[in-house]
């Protein structure tokens, strides 16, 4: 059976992103192409991301919340059935070399990122 396998990130609007991740990796010492990244302790593969976005971005929608969560999931085949068995609208699907995606809207309205990671972690 799918299952979520832990957080894949938290992302949240800015006014600059850019500034946002400087100020992470300069004060914090954390950071990435995609924010602050967390490597998991004794997985060279998994990682959690803390990440900017600009504050008009359309990445969210349908939702209106200004974040988004991301979680990790085993089989996304699997969890995307599931949903759909239990009446859940999948909003989109995409596959990147970097691991597959599909997207629900929460009971509050807020949108998750299902993510099924593929290959080893970026370097940081």
């Amino acid at each position: 059976m799918a299952q979520v396998t832990g957080l894949g990130g938290v992302f949240y609007k800015v006014a600059d992103p850019q500034r946002t991740q400087a100020w992470y990796k300069d004060v914090l010492n954390v950071g990435s192409e995609w924010g602050a990244m967390f490597p998991f302790a004794g997985d060279a593969a998994g990682y959690s991301l803390l990440s900017p976005f600009k504050s008009d971005s359309d990445y969210f929608a349908p939702s209106s919340q200004p974040f988004m969560i991301n979680l990790r999931v085993d089989d996304l085949d699997g969890m995307i059935a599931s949903l759909e068995g239990k009446g859940i609208e999948i909003l989109g699907r995409q596959d990147e070399d970097y691991g597959r995606f599909a997207w629900v809207l929460d009971c509050d309205g807020i949108k998750v990122e299902l993510w099924q990671q593929l290959g080893e972690a970026p370097a940081s």
